[in-house]
């Protein structure tokens, strides 16, 4: 099925140092842009992560140390990335929790500041969880009825997770879903916001969901002492909080999100 694309929409796919959002580095990007006509364009680039790559993460991807010792470093590719982005929607398989999250993260690391809010986030193995709870190579062979050959390798688990998607809207459209509190719907639809909102598992506000609106649509925080009790609210009453999680080992876009409350709360 044809996607119904509102805005370019970019499939991506990242291969790291390790899992930790914070700390662990980019070491390959894949990017596969659906344009409004349904064309496509690549950007498939080996990255130095300029610290060395742990021996468990090589043995996944398949990439070493000496493979990108002479690879652009992601301060070098960050601008031209940002433009092959720009007024993009994006798409990727547990890209919600951990592709985009790292990728705003490495991207604020060298001070280019893309609006994430303004996108649109499709995360196709959410759809496959709450559908079939399977994994990617699963995924591929259930709904496209191929083995998955060169899985981990970037590009082919990008375009894997756009073939995944197209065949879950031939397969799920019009099909009806229970959620948690009894309602059924049948939110399968060739529709990106409608995608984005399925595949969501949590209302973040920030990328790791340190921060979520609540029932009222109020920003929280989601952890610690202060779980459940609005931002602004923990900002006015204990002023040292902000200083800690600035100071802690968070996110920096979930420090964004912080100081645009603090800010907000200023006008």
């Amino acid at each position: 099925m044809k996607l119904n694309l509102k805005n370019p929409l970019i499939f991506l796919d990242l291969e790291t140092t390790g899992i930790n959002v914070v700390t662990d580095r980019i070491v390959e990007i894949a990017l596969l842009k659906i344009n409004l006509d349904g064309s496509e364009e690549s950007r498939d680039l080996r990255i130095n992560p300029e610290m060395p790559i742990p021996e468990f993460a090589s043995k996944i991807h398949g990439i070493y140390d000496e493979d990108v010792k002479d690879a652009p470093t992601f301060k070098e590719v960050a601008k031209s990335l940002a433009k092959f982005m720009e007024g993009c929607d994006l798409a990727g398989f547990n890209s919600n929790r951990f592709d985009i999250p790292l990728l705003a993260e490495e991207f604020l690391r060298v001070d280019v500041d893309i609006d994430f809010k303004k996108r649109k986030f499709i995360d196709v193995q959410a759809i496959f969880h709450k559908m079939e709870k399977r994994t990617l190579a699963a995924a591929f062979k259930f709904y496209c009825q191929q083995e998955l050959a060169g899985a981990h390798s970037a590009m082919v688990d990008t375009k894997a997770t756009y073939d995944v998607l197209k065949a879950q809207l031939d397969l799920y459209q019009d099909t009806e879903y229970e959620e948690g509190n009894g309602r059924v719907s049948k939110p399968i639809k060739n529709d990106i916001a409608a995608l984005s909102e399925f595949s969501s598992y949590d209302r973040n506000v920030d990328f790791l969901g340190r921060i979520v609106y609540d029932e009222n649509g109020v920003e929280v925080f989601n952890f610690g002492k202060n779980k459940g009790v609005p931002v602004e609210k923990v900002l006015r009453e204990q002023p040292g909080y902000f200083g800690w999680i600035m100071n802690g080992e968070f996110p920096l876009y979930t420090k964004k999100v912080l100081t645009a409350i603090k800010l907000r709360m200023k006008e």
